[in-house]
């Protein structure tokens, strides 16, 4: 009686490897269940509250000795700023830069330069810590919005 010598090697090879890869894999799924779960990471998130209204501002908006119409615009312009918060700037040179900004207190959205923030103002430009609001992209500017102090260590 002859055998074949050659197809008794593949058949314990493709043996070997098929029990090979079973244990390898009950090897991964017993130390999968036994080991301790990952401590779960989260981002530390700061939120700055509402800030201290300024009383001047409060008395302005209140008719408090001010008259005509350069107190009238005045006091547009101030509630206009603080209608608004920057909280980040990407200057881009191709396409002018985006500024992360919070209208009416709430969460702040990236706006690029030329696209519209509120009904009546369009984020004209951005300079490293600053943008600036007009009233079109050609329209002088109204409003000027300056990134927080940092906090010294």
């Amino acid at each position: 009686m002859q055998t074949h010598s050659h197809s008794i090697w593949w058949l314990r090879i493709a043996t070997f490897s098929v029990a090979a890869l079973a244990a390898a894999s009950a090897t991964f799924w017993v130390l999968k269940w036994t080991a301790p779960a990952p401590a779960r990471l989260g981002a530390a998130v700061n939120f700055a509250g509402p800030s201290q209204g300024d009383p001047q501002v409060v008395a302005r908006l209140l008719g408090g000795g001010q008259t005509g119409i350069a107190a009238a615009q005045a006091v547009t312009i101030d509630t206009a700023a603080s209608r608004f918060k920057l909280t980040g700037v990407v200057a881009d040179r191709a396409k002018g830069g985006y500024a992360l900004i919070s209208v009416d207190g709430k969460p702040a959205r990236p706006y690029r330069v030329g696209t519209l923030v509120d009904n009546a103002l369009v984020l004209q430009s951005v300079a490293p810590r600053s943008a600036a609001l007009a009233a079109s992209a050609d329209a002088p500017v109204s409003i000027i919005l300056d990134l927080p102090k940092l906090a010294q260590p």
